[in-house]
């Protein structure tokens, strides 16, 4: 029979003393003694040595006096917690000072005891309390920023990957987007398809260098330049001009810059237009077989501004098949599994890949090719994933 856990280990404290009395000091490395707690004590009588200390090695609480030579009151704790924010404080006050523990209290100090009043076993209690206090705090803290950041991702991806706007049946949009770290926010990755009054359907993918506030905020920006300048009838050539210029404005350091792919499809004339801005080439399926359309290529937006060109690239549709837009991630992380060899997935091992990936409908075969890529990577590529695939005809 397996015995029953016994009690948890007394935890080990760092305890930081900061008294510039050395009768004072005494008594509390006296008191101390007498608590029972598992601890290492260190005594400073300025604040300006506690700060030292605390920059040199953490320590688990801080018995603060309020009047130091360097330091009165609540300035001596907004201190503290500057040096060491995830350090719990308890402030040492005077029998006449009824008021001090209250607003330290108030200043941000986890608890208060007055000179003199002080037990052994409340000063255990108050380590204790105070240092699991301080522990709840911080997680209470990271629940908080976790929950912003949940909000800003999901305004972030209303940005970064809006609704088609497809107004036929006849092509279907189907996007995935991955950001390149657990919990991370989405990166500088964007697409869009839109569908004119012509009846041609418009698609972009892109990417803004970087990660982070920045890159999305840029992507979000190049995003909807992109699906505003389309619906009003720019196209091309003129339509990367523009979104460079918007770039440049936008940009919050100069060398930002983004690559991205525009697509245009006439689905009655059969034929695809293609402008590569430091982007891959698509991918075109047809008759279950998949490979890289043959196209010519111009620089990435903001890297020669008013200076690029960018070739546009005439290609026939077949009557039925899909065209894959994808960018860096899904081919730049590594193809070796756990192994140590550090190759890279590149164009041609994405399309092995393809190929030994059975046949569904195009949602749940992207999800298998990107879930084969991923455990290829073991996590070791912390690039945002994003695809895009335009489906037509039927088989």
């Amino acid at each position: 029979m397996t015995p029953a856990p016994g009690p948890a280990p007394e935890p080990h404290y760092r305890i930081l003393l900061v008294e510039d009395d050395p009768g004072d000091a005494l008594l509390v490395t006296e008191l101390l003694a007498d608590t029972g707690l598992r601890y290492a004590l260190t005594w400073h009588k300025t604040l300006g040595e506690a700060r030292s200390e605390l920059a040199a090695q953490a320590a688990d609480c801080v018995l603060l006096d309020l009047h130091l030579p360097d330091a009165s009151g609540p300035a001596g704790i907004t201190a503290v917690q500057a040096a060491a924010p995830d350090t719990a404080v308890i402030v040492l006050t005077g029998l006449a000072e009824s008021q001090a523990g209250p607003g330290a209290m108030a200043a941000g100090a986890q608890d208060y005891l007055v000179k003199g009043k002080v037990e052994p076993e409340l000063l255990q209690r108050a380590v204790r309390y105070a240092v699991q206090r301080k522990q709840a705090e911080r997680a209470a803290a990271a629940l908080q920023a976790g929950a912003l950041r949940a909000e800003e991702n999901s305004r972030l991806e209303r940005g970064l990957l809006p609704q088609p706007l497809l107004a036929t049946g006849a092509v279907t949009a189907t996007t995935r987007y991955i950001p390149g770290r657990e919990r991370a926010l989405l990166g500088g990755d964007f697409l869009d398809v839109v569908q004119t009054g012509d009846g041609l359907v418009h698609a972009v993918i892109g990417d803004a260098s970087g990660h982070g506030p920045d890159a999305a905020a840029l992507g979000v920006c190049l995003r909807v330049a992109w699906r505003a300048l389309t619906l009003g009838g720019h196209r091309g050539h003129d339509l990367l001009r523009l979104l460079e210029r918007i770039l440049v404005a936008e940009r919050a350091q100069p060398d930002l810059f983004a690559t991205c792919t525009l697509l245009t499809l006439d689905l009655s004339a059969r034929t695809a237009t293609l402008h590569l801005a430091g982007h891959h080439e698509p991918l075109l399926t047809a008759d279950a077989v998949t490979g890289p359309v043959e196209a010519e290529h111009g620089i990435a937006l903001g890297i020669m501004p008013d200076l690029a060109h960018w070739p546009p690239t005439t290609f026939a549709l077949p009557a039925h098949g899909a065209l894959t837009l994808y960018t860096d991630g899904l081919v730049e992380g590594h193809a070796d599994g756990t192994g140590g060899s550090g190759e890279r997935l590149g164009a041609e091992g994405l399309l092995a890949l393809i190929g030994q990936v059975s046949p569904a409908d195009p949602g749940a075969h992207l999800d298998r090719v990107i879930a084969r890529i991923r455990d290829l990577d073991a996590d070791r590529h912390t690039d945002d994933l994003a695809v895009l695939r335009l489906d037509w005809g039927t088989a």
